[in-house]
């Protein structure tokens, strides 16, 4: 589905072609619903990101496209994965960055999750 400042999903961005094999990841987790996997350009000791298997653009196309067992499957495995990495004790961070105002670099749904230090304030302050 065409999301407004986003565009129709596009297969043969980077997630897709992980998705499909075509490019190796460091795994993380895998379900029925996701996929987790280790960022290339880690930006905290522990920097995972999750993406739902589905073709999302954004977190309002998955709200309104997803069946409601692959949005419960994507946020448990989201909470499982945190909970594998020993993140929830000391605390972690979530975050899903959605256009281009938000830094968007790959157009697939997808939620980063940072732990292994005190991560500061979520924004700068000016």
């Amino acid at each position: 589905m065409p999301v407004p400042g986003l565009g129709p999903y596009d297969d043969s961005n980077i997630f897709a072609r992980i998705l499909r094999g075509e490019i190796p990841c460091k795994r993380v987790y895998e379900d029925l619903w996701a996929l987790a996997f280790h960022d290339i350009n880690p930006q905290a000791p522990t920097h995972v990101l999750v993406i739902p298997k589905g073709r999302y653009v954004s977190v309002a196309d998955f709200a309104a496209s997803a069946s409601d067992a692959e949005i419960a499957g994507f946020v448990r495995a989201v909470g499982k994965v945190a909970q594998d990495l020993g993140l929830e004790a000391p605390g972690y961070r979530i975050l899903a960055n959605m256009g281009d105002h938000a830094g968007q670099e790959v157009p697939h749904f997808h939620v980063h999750l940072f732990g292994g230090r005190s991560l500061g304030p979520m924004l700068a302050r000016s």
